[in-house]
């Protein structure tokens, strides 16, 4: 049987981590058993601790197949991207403000927020949870825009409904038939 000697650094170099990007929680059911954001983001920080996937669901109570499930669903760019950044992977950036990248859409993002795993000295030391600003806006501006759409629509409805109105006569609210059409003056 062979034995390898275990790999010596030198002491003087300084123990290279990349940062955990912060990412949006993947959507899953609600279950309290479950895949929630919050053990999402205790999962990245397992890993990056551990340095071992299966030691990492060991530590938060879930299964290896269910992580590696989890990291193939829809809208898990971003947890995917935290998974390999905490194994010291190359990955690609993942562009969070684009549904396109991150699979999500902006109402979900504006509504879940960011998890961004604080790491200290390679130690976890807890879960931050951000607004993503730029979702909100971007949410913002679809319901604008479809609000603006509503309304030009219900203004275009009302116009073919209505007869037209005569430029010789305005009414005003409470007068009476056959009375004068001037408004009183303000005092």
């Amino acid at each position: 049987m062979k034995t390898w000697p275990p790999l010596s650094r030198p002491a003087d170099a300084p123990q290279t981590r990349r940062r955990i990007p912060a990412f949006h929680p993947v959507p899953v059911g609600a279950r309290k058993d479950g895949w929630t954001p919050l053990r999402q983001a205790e999962f990245v920080g397992s890993l990056a601790e551990t340095r071992s996937v299966e030691g990492a669901c060991h530590a938060i109570g879930m299964g290896k197949e269910s992580a590696y499930r989890l990291r193939k669903r829809a809208g898990a760019a971003g947890f995917a991207a935290a998974w390999d950044a905490a194994l010291g992977k190359p990955h690609m950036p993942v562009d969070l403000a684009s549904a396109k990248s991150t699979g999500l859409t902006a109402g979900y993002r504006s509504r879940m927020g960011l998890l961004q795993v604080v790491m200290y000295r390679g130690r976890v030391m807890g879960t931050d949870w951000k607004d993503d600003n730029n979702a909100f806006l971007q949410h913002l501006a679809q319901l604008d825009r479809a609000c603006t759409g509503i309304d030009a629509a219900e203004r275009k409805s009302r116009a073919l409904d209505r007869p037209p109105a005569s430029t010789s006569r305005v009414d005003f609210p409470g007068a009476r038939a056959g009375a004068a059409t001037i408004p009183p003056p303000r005092r």
